[in-house]
């Protein structure tokens, strides 16, 4: 069937624009990329929303598309407030699907057919699977170039897999089975056997005749595009999650900036460091509660080279006074600041010479929102409300004052140890092309 194929080392290339990506090339057809992300999943309830490591699941796609730069528009189709809430949040339009092709028995053609004949202006679809969180920009910018430069009108990703495939037989009461890809008596060794190329539903490219006319994902002129085994990641059911999880950390699209530019971590205490809440004594002394995690995690930031900056607000003066001494015990600065926290942060960067992609926030209400979306990096406790969340390029398992900070510091921790990883690993292929 396909007529080439494609493998990736797994180095990121990401243009700046859709016409840098097509620069040079007599293509003009509109391309979308288009994630179906329905309400009603059986399996885990609002799955496509559900946070994975930190992030919600389709945020992890459409984190990749955006970024990739190759597609005309993003699309997230749903029958949900939510899913629509969270797609908005991740930089992608929406189209809201009918009954029709949002039940139980309605199969993704029948919804992206019905996408294809109300935005009559696309000409290409790329139908991205929302369960696939380790899929990155290079993906479908090699795969767009397979539609622009190839000239092919299907491509779809798959993964080599060198698995023994044996058919159920039902005869009788007896369990029957027959081989369906190797002679069981001359078994071939791994590295003597190409394996098998399967579907991993990472995304399906087809133009517009392909899905209105044949009425199908896969017509025409078909291509391959195969993806490393460790970016084939799809979750379908609750055992999945774990071992999902642990793959995103390794092999996911955190975003263009590299986390080790982080210098600084700035953190709102109230709700972050503290649950929110004062206590007071009978004698009227007001006190709060630090979770002992939470500034282990801040240590090892600092170990780490990171400056730290906690938050509080000119309302916050018995934290402020509090806060200090502790600050001193840890070798950190306390800031006090006005409501407008946003400025307030410029100042503090234009002191150290530092620009947004190189700031670590935390917060946790409507105030912190601007920094958490400037910031390179950018988290809340899980007990904040929606408006942060939509913010936040990460979201704890740990409420406020319950080691979320901690939580928080590892994540910014791993990600720089990942590009670290990376960059050795780009520094010893450069080493060895010469």
């Amino acid at each position: 069937m396909a007529e080439m194929k494609r493998t990736h080392s797994g180095t990121e290339d990401v243009p700046s624009s859709p016409k840098q990506a097509k620069e040079g090339v007599a293509d003009k057809r509109h391309i979308a990329a288009l994630i179906l992300a329905r309400g009603g999943s059986k399996g885990i309830p609002l799955k496509n929303i559900k946070m994975l490591a930190g992030v919600p699941l389709i945020g992890w796609v459409l984190r990749a598309a955006v970024d990739s730069a190759v597609f005309d528009s993003v699309w997230v189709s749903t029958d949900h407030d939510e899913i629509e809430k969270v797609a908005k949040a991740w930089g992608a339009k929406v189209h809201r699907r009918s009954p029709e092709v949002s039940r139980d028995s309605s199969s993704s053609l029948e919804a992206i057919q019905e996408f294809v004949k109300l935005n009559p202006e696309v000409d290409v679809i790329c139908n991205i699977q929302a369960t696939s969180p380790c899929l990155h920009p290079f993906h479908v910018k090699e795969a767009v170039e397979m539609i622009t430069l190839k000239g092919f009108d299907s491509v779809f990703s798959v993964a080599r897999r060198h698995h023994f495939r044996w058919q159920e037989v039902k005869k009788g009461s007896g369990k029957m089975t027959k081989a369906l890809n190797l002679d069981p008596a001359h078994r071939p060794r791994r590295q003597d056997w190409d394996g098998e190329l399967c579907e991993n539903g990472s995304f399906y490219f087809a133009t517009r005749d392909i899905i209105e006319n044949k009425r199908a994902l896969q017509g025409g002129k078909v291509a391959y595009y195969e993806m490393l085994p460790e970016y084939s990641v799809d979750i379908d059911v609750d055992i999945d999650w774990p071992v999902a999880e642990q793959r995103v950390l390794r092999y996911g699209y955190f975003g263009r900036d590299k986390p080790e530019v982080v210098q600084i971590f700035l953190c709102n205490v109230s709700g972050c460091l503290t649950d929110g809440q004062i206590f007071m004594s009978l004698s009227g002394e007001e006190m709060v509660s630090v979770n002992t995690r939470d500034i282990t995690g801040i240590r090892m930031l600092k170990k780490e080279g990171v400056e730290v900056v906690l938050l509080t607000t000119s309302e916050d003066s018995t934290t402020k006074t509090l806060f200090d001494k502790l600050a001193l015990k840890i070798g950190c600065q306390v800031k006090q600041t006005r409501l407008e926290l946003v400025g307030e942060v410029k100042k503090i960067l234009k002191e150290r010479g530092l620009d947004w992609r190189q700031v670590a926030y935390m917060g946790n209400d409507e105030p912190d929102v601007e920094c958490l979306n400037l910031a390179g990096l950018s988290a809340v406790p899980r007990d904040a409300p929606v408006v942060a969340v939509n913010a936040a390029k990460y979201t704890c398992r740990n409420t406020g004052g319950k080691g979320a900070v901690r939580e928080f510091t590892e994540h910014i921790l791993l990600l720089k140890k990942k590009a670290m990883s990376q960059m050795e690993q780009d520094r010893i292929k450069r080493t060895s092309d010469f």
